[in-house]
């Protein structure tokens, strides 16, 4: 998996875990305040109810004593007891005053009208007892009755149904908060239904996502492992066949070289021997020539193991010497260009760069059949850059990768740099790697610390 796109799954896993902890939350905090506007709204009508309730049954408390005083009035036959009831109906005609004034500035549409009923009636008792007030004890005990009968009692009667129904309106009106609560309910169910619903589905879909990834992680790190072990495969195989090589190397061009010296040298063992003076000279001019030959392979081989000029003289002029020789030994032109290349690199970058440049020369050669070949090094202040691009015949970057640019890719990775191949059948081939030169450095300097 590529960064980018693993980046792009840790971003969609983010995003989506996120998003279902913040619907979550705004679930609990809507459902918190939905709470608490049913806790304020029952608290609200409940006060309400109660205040209206109290009030009402004020109303209805003093009604119903006005007809005790009055009738305590007309029937008391001493005129100071008498006054004394009167004075008790005028105090409970102030609080009733009172009672109702605070209910007028409780009244809802509803209870309007019979509440305006209620004060024609109150109006109208109070009127019809205003006379009364101004009777003698004589008129009272011949009258009082009568009136009480006449007057008081159904007026005062039909009061009090006027208040049973508007306590039964302010009953309904409780029941009216009551079924708004029950809305309140209602509503911060189907909420929580509906966040539940979104939340279990949203739960499901990073499920079934994270389920995705999991078998593509697995089937690629089956993948990951054939893989390697086929390139293990590969690798012990490459490293015998450059064992191999090196030991014909050294078995036909070096041993047979010494054992041709040898030979001579017995030889011009003898013509020492029978002091032919010109024969042994030329004898010596020859095995020097040998020699000479025989040290020329064996710095050949070394140089091509690793070049001793990559740690004594830096990484581009080894990069140079390489180019001569693939251009001297295969004939192909191999040009190299650097710009701002430390020569202080890290060993692992330089070694690196090497190599990548070598098996990529020699793939351009062997494989592309190329005829020109640029090698690009270029250094940041943090990366290094390295591009070849050769005129070859081309391959399927995506299908074909060989043991060689599976070596490159481990080596780039390994010092966490990234490796591409760019390559069209006929087009050519650019190989590009980019490696973090700082990080490797700090790392290094923290090793040695």
């Amino acid at each position: 998996m590529t960064r980018a796109a693993s980046g792009t799954t840790r971003a969609v896993m983010l995003a989506g875990f996120g998003g279902l902890l913040l619907l979550m939350a705004l679930a609990g905090i809507d459902g918190i305040q939905t709470l608490r506007q049913i806790e304020a709204s029952s608290d609200e009508v409940r006060e309400e109810f109660l205040q209206r309730t109290r009030v009402l049954e004020r109303i209805r408390g003093d009604l119903y004593v006005s007809g005790t005083y009055v009738r305590d009035y007309l029937l008391e036959p001493e005129s100071g007891k008498a006054e004394g009831h009167r004075y008790s109906l005028l105090e409970t005609r102030r609080d009733m005053d009172q009672a109702l004034n605070q209910y007028r500035t409780l009244l809802n549409a509803q209870e309007s009208t019979p509440f305006q009923v209620l004060m024609r009636e109150l109006t109208s008792y109070w009127r019809v007892l205003e006379p009364v007030f101004q009777w003698t004890t004589a008129e009272r005990r011949n009258d009082g009755y009568f009136f009480l009968r006449d007057e008081v009692f159904p007026r005062r009667t039909s009061m009090l149904a006027i208040a049973d129904q508007i306590r039964s309106l302010n009953e309904a009106q409780l029941n009216d908060g009551k079924e708004k609560v029950a809305q309140l309910f209602a509503r911060i169910r189907w909420r929580l239904i509906l966040t539940i619903g979104l939340t279990i589905g949203l739960g499901l879909l990073l499920a079934a996502f994270a389920m995705r990834k999991i078998l593509f992680l697995e089937a690629r790190t089956e993948r990951a492992g054939t893989e390697l072990k086929q390139l293990s495969a590969r690798l012990v195989e490459a490293q015998e066949n450059e064992r191999r090589s090196i030991s014909r190397e050294l078995h036909d061009e070096i041993g047979q070289a010494l054992s041709a010296v040898l030979v001579e040298l017995a030889n011009l063992s003898n013509l020492v021997k029978a002091r032919n003076i010109e024969a042994a000279a030329l004898k010596s001019g020859e095995i020097k020539r040998m020699i000479e030959n025989s040290i020329g392979v064996a710095r050949n081989m070394a140089l091509l193991l690793r070049p001793s000029m990559l740690d004594d003289l830096g990484l581009v002029p080894a990069l140079q010497w390489q180019a001569r020789e693939i251009g001297r030994r295969d004939g192909v032109w191999v040009t190299v260009e650097a710009e701002n290349v430390s020569e202080n690199l890290p060993e692992d970058v330089k070694t690196c760069v090497y190599r990548v440049v070598q098996e990529a020369l020699h793939n351009a050669v062997r494989h592309a059949a190329a005829a020109k070949i640029q090698v690009t090094v270029l250094q940041d202040a943090d990366q290094l850059r390295l591009f070849v691009q050769d005129d070859g015949k081309g391959f399927d970057a995506a299908q074909q990768r060989g043991m060689g640019l599976l070596g490159i890719q481990e080596r780039v990775s390994y010092l966490g740099g990234r490796f591409s191949v760019e390559s069209k059948s006929g087009e050519g081939t650019v190989l590009g790697v980019t490696l973090p030169v700082a990080e490797i450095t700090s790392k290094q300097e923290t090793q040695r610390v």
